[in-house]
């Protein structure tokens, strides 16, 4: 049986594989049990996408199931706007745009693609800010592509018992799980 993977796991992998499977170690138990204020602000500023609040258009997608069989990703959309073909995704607040970002977008892009929708623009919204950042389609930056596909690979072929790991004491500090990671205590 094919396993698909989670659209939020393209980033959560690249600040720490381990963070994934405390993640779903968790999933069971309230998110405000683990989570701290940066994750409930972005679960808050996605309310009015959950909820679909967000825009009352018919053209506008919001929160709509993806899958994309090539890459075996599945996950929510953000925003799609069928008639502009923009697709967006929403963050709190960018301090700088991530691979990661990028990556979940691309995800998006791709399952969108396999649904016969023309996408058109990509790019992410700082709602903080208000502000967007274009992010070039896929097939226009075949460096990230190329990372995004690397990076499929690797959540593939990733051990948490075998597989070496980057220590990062930064993200150790901001990481939710550090507490219980064996790892953290090297940093």
């Amino acid at each position: 049986m094919e396993s698909y993977i989670p659209i939020s796991f393209l980033n959560d992998f690249i600040f720490c594989p381990r963070s994934i499977y405390y993640h779903q170690l968790y999933s069971t138990y309230k998110q405000s049990t683990y989570q701290q204020k940066p994750q409930l602000a972005g679960k808050a500023a996605h309310e009015s996408i959950d909820s679909k609040t967000y825009s009352k258009s018919l053209d506008v997608l919001m929160d709509y199931e993806l899958y994309c069989e090539k890459y075996k990703l599945h996950g929510k959309l953000d925003v799609f706007d069928c008639k502009t073909g923009i697709l967006t995704e929403r963050k709190r607040s960018i301090k700088q745009i991530y691979d990661g970002y990028v990556f979940q977008v691309y995800a998006q892009y791709f399952g969108l693609l396999e649904m016969g929708f023309k996408v058109k623009k990509i790019r992410i919204h700082d709602l903080a800010a208000n502000k967007n950042y274009p992010i070039p389609l896929p097939e226009e930056n075949p460096e990230m592509f190329s990372k995004f596909e690397q990076l499929i690979e690797n959540i593939n072929n990733y051990d948490l018992e075998f597989s070496e790991i980057t220590i990062n004491p930064e993200k150790c500090k901001n990481c939710i799980y550090s507490n219980l990671c064996d790892k953290a205590e090297l940093c």
